[in-house]
């Protein structure tokens, strides 16, 4: 069976996208054709960090890549003079590049000559340096493909979790969470798990308050907002519950009762998926007309260049995104 293209976006080059690429590859290759878009130079430069045993094709086409576990075939389609970019540092280059990358990645894989996208990370003070006014990947992608309803999903170790609200502070949480947002979320996550685990998905919906709110004791948002989303859910055929107290949700979840959760916000669900999988976590954006997956952490700047990086994430992200690609739904 042929093996789904991938194309694995490089990031900021100044952090440790490069040298995760390179100590992956052995490992992607057995199981998709992944071809990388970033800055060649660069990638040499993580090849040194890993074992060098292989070399780096550049290449001008998706075409022209030679895919094998000796050979990395790396397309730049940037401008961004990434020359005097120094390791480790915020830079307006690298978050200019990193953008083109993904720029470049979403288009090919919309325009159907490539499988799927996944992404090593970007640092978001760098696009912001680089003049690109958007908070992450996520909302780059949902902007540049038209999708308003989309989500950031954590999956690992046989639980996802998605995010009713992402990139913001936490005092505008409670302005943007609504019923509409929470069922939206609800649906993704009801879309996607049954294509990662081959069966319907049980889902719960955590809390917002402290104890579910305890009757009403601490906010009304659980009876006003959540509970009307969970109800709407129900009645959509989705084996959903809630509104359950993130602390005890999350405990069931991982002793096996829940296969997905709806988070209300950016840490609620992110500190327990990242306690219980580590490396093994895998970014996922649910909503997309196309595939992307990403690793579950950051640049990590304070390794780059050590050759300390664990490249365990992205070969996850990688197999998930391989996955989704031969298991497409079935259309209409």
């Amino acid at each position: 069976m042929k093996l789904p293209r991938l194309l694995i976006t490089m990031g900021d080059v100044a952090g440790i996208g490069p040298e995760i690429i390179a100590k992956a590859w052995p490992k992607l290759v057995a199981f998709s054709n992944p071809i990388v878009i970033g800055d060649v130079e660069w990638m040499r430069r993580g090849e040194k960090l890993a074992d060098g045993s292989t070399t780096v094709q550049p290449i001008k086409s998706l075409d022209e890549a030679k895919v094998s576990p000796f050979q990395i075939p790396c397309l730049n389609p940037s401008d961004a003079p990434l020359d005097r970019v120094p390791v480790g540092k915020i830079t307006a280059e690298g978050g200019k590049a990193a953008y083109d990358f993904l720029c470049y990645a979403i288009d090919a894989t919309s325009a159907g000559t490539a499988d799927a996208i996944v992404t090593c990370p970007l640092h978001k003070e760098g696009l912001h340096a680089a003049g690109v006014n958007f908070p992450g990947h996520t909302e780059i992608l949902a902007d540049r493909v038209g999708i308003k309803e989309f989500g950031m999903v954590l999956w690992g170790d046989g639980i996802a979790v998605v995010h009713v609200t992402l990139h913001m502070a936490l005092r505008n949480v409670f302005a943007n969470i609504t019923t509409a947002a929470v069922t939206e979320k609800i649906r993704l996550l009801d879309g996607l798990l049954p294509r990662l685990l081959g069966r319907p998905a049980r889902i719960g919906v955590a809390a917002l308050n402290p104890h579910g709110s305890d009757g009403g004791l601490f906010g009304s948002e659980e009876a006003d907002i959540i509970s009307p989303a969970v109800s709407q859910g129900m009645e959509e055929r989705i084996n959903v519950s809630g509104p359950w107290p993130a602390d005890t949700l999350f405990v069931r979840a991982h002793k096996g009762e829940f296969d997905g959760i709806v988070a209300m916000y950016h840490d609620e669900g992110h500190i327990a998926m990242k306690l219980r999988c580590g490396p093994r976590c895998v970014n996922i954006t649910v909503g997309l007309p196309i595939i992307r997956t990403s690793v579950a952490h950051g640049t990590a700047y304070d390794i780059a260049g050590k050759g300390l990086a664990d490249a365990g994430s992205l070969v996850a992200a990688a197999d998930v995104a391989a996955r989704l690609a031969t298991n497409r739904p079935a259309a209409g």
